[in-house]
């Protein structure tokens, strides 16, 4: 049996950085028309940035977690809402893995396939003759304007009859998308809500959500398709956090250069103790944000291939990484754009936007550093969570 090699981590973030011209030249429009450039979209399918978490057996590569860190990384330094809707994808699709091997075979067919949705259980699905009723509505789905199946998670009657969640694969074409991504932040990730009015989805497309969460993740499931949901997600979005922190490094290092302190004597910016100090603080946060996103990672890679189990622990110290990974990455875009004078607020100058995108990924309710900082320390007190996505 022929097998196709599949490609490294160096060769994935080598396509990531051969990106960045494509991405940063429609930056612009991406921002202005709320979701992401064809032309974009059609460069990152080629290179094939949304196959890293599609079964190798359907012609994806199955990257692990230190991958993903790392091409986020490469991607958000670019443009973060291109590179958010990338690492969406990688959870939708590791999310449709989960499915049977028809619908698998079914979804996957298409190696252009882009997949997106959310984790919010805000529509109800309904038995009738063959599977499924599906209606309700979902918020923030990004890249929905150049997906073709999204993730669906919707309420329906459990064993026992009580309510529970589930997942279930739908077609874009089944969905009416409406076009309400009207944002601060992370304007061109095309975040968009989608409705299903009595959407049929066949039987054998819809899955419980428990099978991914924390006491059925890891049934009959090995490899990358081992860990549980919120683990994986928390991977494949924490490297984002760090991109952003560095490109905000990048802009500033170069734009110190060029510009003075208005008021003062410093013909260069570069030039005065503040910003040495500014400077300092900012890249030792990102490296400390990388740190995170970094153990994240190697912790989902090892107990992966170690088929470990996680503990509760486990769980809540990847979305305490996450969580604070994202934080000193505010943290340190955030020095840099205060350190940027009166003329950064001009919106050709991509500091302001990199700072509203990373206080927008801060604001995820899976990301939020608090949040995650509580529950963690609920865990480590030896407290139940509050919560089933752990």
């Amino acid at each position: 049996m022929e097998t196709t090699e599949l490609p490294t981590q160096i060769e994935l973030v080598h396509r990531a950085s051969q990106l960045a011209p494509v991405m940063t030249e429609h930056a612009g429009w991406n921002e202005e028309n709320r979701r992401v450039h064809d032309t974009v979209v059609e460069a990152l399918t080629d290179a094939g940035m949304f196959r890293l978490r599609v079964p190798a057996a359907n012609g994806g590569y199955e990257s692990d977690a230190t991958t993903m860190v790392a091409v986020a990384t490469e991607l958000a330094k670019a443009d973060a809402s291109a590179a958010w809707t990338v690492a969406v994808n990688w959870i939708t699709t590791w999310m449709a893995a989960l499915f049977p091997p028809e619908v698998r075979d079914e979804v996957f067919a298409d190696a252009s396939l882009r997949m997106c949705g959310t984790l919010s259980p805000s529509a109800t699905a309904a038995p009738v003759d063959g599977g499924f009723l599906v209606n309700g509505k979902w918020g923030f789905v990004s890249g929905a304007p150049h997906s073709q199946w999204q993730v669906l998670v919707a309420m329906a009657p459990g064993p026992g009859g009580d309510p529970w969640p589930v997942m279930a694969l739908a077609p874009l074409s089944d969905l009416l998308v409406v076009d309400d991504w009207h944002t601060s932040g992370l304007r061109g990730s095309g975040s968009v809500t989608t409705v299903a009015d009595n959407v049929f989805v066949p039987a054998v497309r819809v899955v419980p959500l428990v099978s991914a969460l924390p006491d059925g993740y890891a049934s009959g499931r090995t490899g990358i398709y081992g860990a549980p949901l919120v683990a994986t997600a928390a991977a494949s979005v924490t490297g984002l956090a760090v991109g952003m922190a560095r490109a905000a490094i990048d802009q500033f290092r170069q734009r110190m250069q060029e510009r003075g302190i208005t008021y003062t004597s410093y013909a260069s910016q570069a030039a005065a103790p503040v910003t040495h100090l500014k400077l300092a603080d900012a890249v030792v946060r990102a490296d400390e944000a990388e740190f995170h996103a970094q153990r994240l990672a190697r912790q989902t890679d090892t107990k992966n291939a170690a088929a470990d189990p996680w503990t509760i622990e486990d769980r809540a110290r990847a979305r305490v990484d996450m969580g604070r990974a994202c934080r000193l990455a505010q943290e340190s875009v955030n020095i840099l754009r205060r350190a940027s004078g009166g003329s950064s607020i001009y919106t050709n100058v991509p500091i302001q936007q990199i700072a509203r995108d990373i206080d927008a990924m801060n604001m995820h309710a899976l990301m939020q550093p608090e949040t995650n900082l509580e529950l963690y320390g609920r865990v480590l007190s030896g407290l139940e969570p509050d919560t089933l996505y752990l």
